[in-house]
């Protein structure tokens, strides 16, 4: 029976949550690639920006395909119009001001922060 209600709940939050980006993840972020290249972000409901610091902007369609909580670590997953996949992961389960965007096989692409650029060892650092 317990089985059963966790399945319905999952569901459930798909339906709820299948179509438009989470509250979570919408809004302004600044990002670094790889590189040290920065980048302005702006996600919402079925959309999303990138900007670079020339200027130039791309936007993007998308839909929230998926949400994962592991051990407070919440994970989303979007699809975007041209089928790529993303993965937007918030690593600190006390934190999302902080995240990464990654592919579909995992690699970081981008660190996200609401409040700087940070690198991915900011990220990841001991304390």
């Amino acid at each position: 029976m317990k089985q059963i209600s966790i399945a319905l709940f999952g569901i459930l939050a798909v339906i709820l949550v299948g179509c438009s980006g989470s509250d979570t993840y919408r809004g302004s972020w600044k990002a670094t690639d790889a590189k040290g290249e920065k980048f302005e972000l702006f996600f919402n409901a079925k959309d999303f920006t990138v900007r670079n610091n020339s200027g130039k902007k791309e936007k993007f369609e998308y839909s929230q395909n998926s949400v994962q909580i592991e051990n407070s670590v919440s994970t989303y997953g979007i699809q975007l119009a041209d089928g790529r996949s993303y993965q937007i992961n918030f690593p600190k389960s006390d934190d999302e001001s902080i995240g990464l965007i990654k592919d579909e096989n995992g690699t970081p692409l981008y660190v996200i922060s609401r409040k700087g650029y940070l690198k991915y060892e900011d990220v990841f650092k001991l304390n």
